[in-house]
């Protein structure tokens, strides 16, 4: 999952991608490309991966305190022994904007 104008995740990509808190559910897109990979779901609503709208009237209602800044996304079909460094360097990014609680969404 990652921004329309960012660069499409390769397969077996170890990197991330950063996503805005401000960003639209249909700036998104899923470069994730299998045959056995069904997006129907994302089609039809973005947030079903990315719940970005759902939280923000959280915040709203005064459920949860607020929406972190940023968001980050890796590629889902990836060795996980090749992404210890991208996700050490996303968790002291996540502790510098001092994120209290991460939604992992495996889609």
């Amino acid at each position: 999952l990652h921004r329309r104008s960012d660069a499409n995740f390769r397969p077996g990509s170890s990197d991330y991608r950063i996503i805005p808190g401000d960003v639209s559910a249909n700036d998104l897109v899923m470069s994730h490309v299998s045959v056995n990979f069904d997006r129907s779901g994302f089609a039809a609503d973005a947030n079903l991966v990315f719940p970005i709208d759902l939280l923000r009237t959280m915040q709203t209602n005064g459920e949860i305190g607020s929406v972190a800044a940023w968001h980050y996304a890796f590629m889902g079909a990836s060795d996980p022994s090749t992404m210890a460094e991208s996700g050490a360097e996303v968790g002291r990014l996540l502790n510098k904007d001092h994120v209290d609680l991460a939604l992992l969404v495996p889609v």
